[in-house]
């Protein structure tokens, strides 16, 4: 399958992005050949709107040895719910429907600007003004660098989203910015019910979550509490395990009122970053 054609970002405005996820017709336009699933670029037209999308069809998902098999394109969709939920909206609109290829996760394409720097690899022990570390890396055999972060408003609740789902994957590529927003993408290895938090956004470990935070945790309890609406969707797309580990993260972060740091039983910054 050819290299996708990319539809130009700013070139389409979309007025209800799930409807049009949901509803509309779905065109494969070629294959995102980086990914270690099958990730297809295409385009998805309703009532007169078109925009470009990601389509990750369950038949192409890579069997892994920790999750159970054709169940990753439904936690991309629970971690749009929960994000939504937060009011952070950090996940593209993401929704399960059927496509060319089966049912699968139908995500709205961002279009990455660049013009914003997240991540650096820096020499020194400490980071600059306006970064926070996250350990030293091994560029070649003669160079240890520091690796940091942005200490960004947006990346800090990204960090505090990615410790409620669980988040075993959060690396360089996964961080969209475009503008003033910052999106997250590919969180097909989320939700485990064991601690499997893998991170870039170590930054802020240990210190105290911010007042924004606990608001948006304290919704997030309530919306996961049994016949609550935000409960009931996520109890079509994850276990009834997984929903309960999903609740006691969120509550021990309310208890710690910090942000989580490495447990130590699991690596704590995936591989490879980027």
């Amino acid at each position: 399958m050819p290299a996708p054609e990319r539809i130009p970002a700013g070139s389409v405005s979309v007025d209800d992005p799930v409807a049009l996820l949901t509803h509309g017709e779905l065109t494969v336009r070629g294959r995102i050949r980086e990914a270690s699933n099958a990730v297809l670029y295409c385009t998805v037209a309703y009532e007169g709107q078109e925009a470009a999308c990601v389509y990750k069809p369950v038949a192409g998902e890579r069997p892994l040895w920790d999750f159970p098999d054709g169940t990753l394109a439904q936690r991309e969709v629970a971690a749009y719910e929960v994000s939504l939920a937060t009011g952070w909206d950090l996940v593209p609109p993401t929704v399960l429907r059927q496509g060319p290829h089966g049912e699968g996760m139908c995500q709205l394409w961002i279009e990455a600007t660049g013009d914003t720097e997240l991540l650096a690899l820096v020499d020194g022990e400490e980071p600059g003004e306006g970064w926070k570390a996250v350990g030293l890396a091994q560029v070649d055999e003669e160079r240890t660098a520091l690796l940091v972060h942005a200490d960004d408003v947006r990346l800090r609740r990204l960090a505090v989203l990615d410790a409620v789902i669980n988040n075993s994957d959060r690396k360089g590529g996964h961080l969209l910015a475009t503008g003033e927003r910052l999106y997250g993408i590919d969180h097909g290895v989320t939700f485990h019910a064991e601690n499997k938090l893998r991170t870039l956004l170590w930054g802020w470990a240990g210190e105290p979550l911010t007042d924004e935070a606990v608001g948006a945790l304290q919704v997030l309890r309530d919306g996961l509490k049994e016949g609550a609406a935000l409960a009931e969707r996520l109890s079509a797309l994850i276990t009834p395990a997984e929903a309960g580990a999903l609740r006691a993260r969120v509550a021990a972060l309310l208890a710690s009122g910090r942000h989580p740091e490495p447990s130590g039983e699991w690596p704590a910054i995936p591989w490879p970053p980027v």
